[in-house]
């Protein structure tokens, strides 16, 4: 499983590192929203929430899953400007400027993900124009909760409000937090883009890819970039770009903008934290032997960044739901993913605290 890009006819000029700040603000959303992810941010998590304005922390629960169990391409605009060929802004403010280009069609795509529609990689209706898109959206919100159904329905009902909502939210967002983190952070982007850049121009795109992660490989052959990750997606640069971007927030997340007819973009972190000590060799040997099938690691690749049904896991995967039963069971059992009630739907979701204590490899592996 991988996600691959078509790069025939790409020239070394199309191929740009650059920082995005909206794209760092993405990062650092989830983060607070997900600090199991990031065992390394814990202590800068904890002085942002703690200096939180209550009304700011309220509206970050209003659409939290457009960063905690997605990270939406939103937070990359820029990707999505007619051309293919736009570079990220050099502010905050230039990046949401970037957010106003995007059509109406591309905005609420891109908002609804967490709904899987339309299909990410091959395109498809819109939800503004095409009744049944809509109606699965909706039902898959409703699926999610109340809060995702509420903001589906105003995404469809009134984009430009929605717009206006996220435009301001990332700004009071700079004002509360993140313009002081960005300010630390951007010097070490900025270092990486050019260590990067300076590969690029001396050893070409292999070696720049290799000194993004192990897991981009680059067969000059067939002029395709393989990203090893547990999902299959297929993006090509066409007549456009490719970009690198940075990011000092998203370890272990190595991500691949793959949207149909957006600019490619690899999304890679530039450190890497140390994680806890594994556990006990009984629960290690439980757990790894939980985790052995290659449908679990799978399941688990879900069931880290959202909670799911029982049903959901069996439509995504191609099974019935008592087999998807069977698989989370052994992971219930291995004291791996939790479950609870919200009215008539079960929700699952992994521990990813526990799956931490297993080890870096597991852990970036599935969340990749």
């Amino acid at each position: 499983m991988s996600v691959r890009i078509d790069i025939a006819g790409l020239r070394p000029e199309r191929v740009a590192v650059v920082p995005s700040p909206l794209a760092e603000l993405g990062m650092a959303l989830h983060a607070l929203s997900e600090p199991g992810h990031h065992p390394g941010l814990q202590g800068w998590a904890t002085g942002v929430t703690a200096r939180l304005d209550s009304h700011l922390a309220d509206r970050m629960c209003e659409a939290d899953f457009l960063w905690r169990s997605t990270f939406s391409d939103l937070f990359m605009p820029f990707a999505g400007v007619p051309g293919r060929s736009t570079l990220p802004g050099a502010t905050l403010a230039e990046d949401l400027d970037l957010l106003d280009k995007l059509s109406d069609e591309q905005f609420v795509d891109a908002a609804l993900e967490f709904t899987c529609a339309p299909p990410y990689s091959s395109g498809g209706s819109s939800a503004l124009v095409d009744a049944e898109v809509r109606r699965r959206a909706l039902d898959v919100a409703a699926a999610r909760g109340p809060q995702q159904l509420r903001f589906s329905e105003r995404l469809l009902a009134d984009p430009p409000w929605v717009r206006s909502w996220l435009r301001q939210f990332a700004q009071d967002c700079d004002e509360a937090f993140f313009a002081e983190t960005w300010s630390r952070l951007r010097h070490q982007l900025a270092a990486d883009a050019r260590h990067k850049t300076d590969l690029l121009h001396r050893k070409g795109l292999a070696e720049a890819l290799a000194a993004v992660s192990p897991a981009v490989a680059l067969d000059e052959r067939a002029a395709r970039i393989t990203v090893d990750k547990l999902g299959d997606g297929r993006s090509a640069t066409a007549n456009g770009g490719l970009l690198l971007v940075p990011t000092s927030l998203g370890w272990p997340h190595l991500m691949v903008l793959h949207r149909h007819d957006w600019q490619p973009v690899l999304h890679y972190p530039v450190a890497s934290p140390e994680l806890a000590s594994p556990p006990s060799v009984e629960q290690l040997t439980l757990r790894m032997t939980a985790l052995s099938h290659p449908v679990r690691m799978r399941i688990c690749r879900h069931l880290a960044r959202s909670a799911y049904t029982t049903s959901e896991l069996a439509q995504t995967h191609g099974m019935t739901a008592p087999e998807i039963s069977r698989h989370l069971g052994v992971l219930k059992k291995a004291g791996l993913i939790t479950t609870r009630r919200r009215g008539r739907y079960v929700l699952h979701q992994l521990d990813v605290t526990v799956v931490a204590r297993l080890g870096s490899d597991f852990l970036e592996g599935i969340l990749r």
